[in-house]
């Protein structure tokens, strides 16, 4: 360790005379004030390329590859100028003097230009997080290599290191890792939505296996992404063993909910209890299942909500599935009417009006029956069948108003509660009115 330690600071020796004789040559402060100009041009320009550019118009007569070549030079002109204005800079000064006395302009020049490459690069990725770590890790890289230091800066980076059993574990260790992993992971995600989109394009699988294949499928190609990943780089999976075996006992202590909630979303999957497209009834909420996510399922109320439920719930708890094996769904209706109606009238009325709803099945007649004699009047149970559950309560309340309307017809009427006030060993309170002269 001292001996790295010595060698670290020769090297921070080294590279402070370097830039100190740099900086006292008039040359330095010629180059930099060329590097601040073409900055300032750069940046004036790319205001006007953006301005005048219609990328619209190049995307109607353009072929693809040219387009999408415009779209990031377009983009990154004050990069693209900028390097250009360098490049003509250092070319000039190393034909009208020495070429030691333009160094600078040479590396602005290739930062410059590497850049540019940089963002040509990494303008296939969607994700803005990743482009950016993509971008800033791939242009230091190329930095330390133009200045001449990427050798030392890795053996720098290895020189220090933390010994877990037979495991090496180092900084160059640990960044190559990352690097690594944030690849297999990006071609994992490629390579399980191209599976995603042609499992769901497939029509002869149920929307529950479509979920669980597609579910298997994405753990599977992480595990083999993970693997290859760290084996790459030189990690011996095998010393892992006793760290990941500890590190996973207080996974499992602490994540309870979460494996459970894994589980239990395996379990529906396999069973088929649910699916998405399954109207549900769970507590008090109703809705359609939208997804069938990994820990929770996602449920459309139809108002704009959605409930998140976790899957735990659904195999512990009583679901309501009003779509499970038949979509056909009894809708039930109860009403009264007072004792000068006929009952047999009444029945025949409310299963005819039943049947000429749009939505009624017409295979099955609709049935009305008296339930009760009831000391306010008599009452009734209407029952009919739709194909399908949705809307349900907008078919009750149209067909309850045709009933109605049935029931003003017939001069049928619908009893309601009448309450009568006797009042004993007083009189009722005499209202009294105020005239107010004009």
């Amino acid at each position: 360790m001292d001996m790295d330690l010595k060698d670290f600071m020769e090297f921070v020796q080294t590279t402070a005379r370097s830039v100190g004789a740099e900086i006292s040559s008039p040359w330095f402060y010629l180059q930099f004030g060329l590097i601040l100009a073409a900055a300032g041009i750069a940046y004036a320009a790319e205001t006007g390329v953006r301005n005048r550019v219609d990328m619209t118009a190049l995307r109607m007569r353009w072929p693809l590859p040219l387009r999408h070549f415009a779209r990031v030079m377009v983009s990154s002109a004050s990069t693209a100028v900028f390097t250009l204005l360098v490049i003509i800079s250092r070319v000039v000064m190393y034909h009208a003097t020495w070429p030691s006395r333009s160094y600078l302009l040479m590396v602005a020049a290739k930062l410059g230009f590497a850049w540019l490459v940089i963002r040509l690069v990494t303008s296939v990725l969607r994700n803005a997080f990743i482009v950016r770590l993509v971008s800033i890790t791939a242009w230091l890289l190329a930095a330390l290599s133009i200045l001449g230091q990427l050798d030392t800066t890795v053996d720098l980076l290895d020189s220090y290191a933390i010994v877990l059993g037979g495991l090496r574990l180092t900084p160059l260790l640990v960044l190559k890792a990352g690097a690594l992993l944030l690849i297999a992971l990006w071609l994992t995600n490629i390579a399980s939505n191209f599976a995603e989109s042609r499992i769901n394009a497939t029509t002869d699988l149920t929307p529950s296996v479509q979920v669980l294949l597609v579910k298997i499928i994405r753990i599977g190609l992480l595990a083999v992404a993970i693997v290859i990943a760290l084996g790459a780089v030189g990690i011996d999976l095998s010393a892992l063993a006793v760290f990941s075996g500890a590190v996973g006992v207080g996974i499992g202590i602490g994540l309870q909910k979460i494996v459970a909630n894994f589980i239990s979303g395996i379990i529906l999957l396999a069973d088929k209890s649910v699916k998405p497209g399954d109207l549900v009834t769970i507590g008090d909420n109703t809705g359609r299942i939208s997804a069938m996510k990994t820990r929770y399922i996602s449920v459309a109320a139809g108002d704009g909500r959605e409930f998140l439920v976790p899957n735990e719930d659904l195999v512990t708890q009583k679901v309501v599935n009003w779509t499970y094996t038949d979509k056909n769904t009894l809708v039930k209706i109860a009403f009264g009417t007072n004792y000068d109606a006929d009952p047999r009238l009444v029945t025949k009325l409310a299963a005819e009006t039943a049947a000429a709803h749009p939505r009624a099945t017409k295979g099955k007649p609709p049935n009305s029956i008296l339930t009760e004699f009831a000391e306010a009047g008599m009452k009734f149970s209407l029952t009919f069948w739709i194909a399908d559950p949705d809307g349900m309560d907008n078919v009750k309340s149209d067909v309850m108003l045709a009933l109605w309307d049935a029931f003003k017809r017939e001069g049928i009427r619908v009893p309601y509660p009448v309450r009568e006030i006797r009042i004993r060993g007083g009189a009722l309170p005499v209202e009294t009115t105020v005239e107010v002269p004009n």
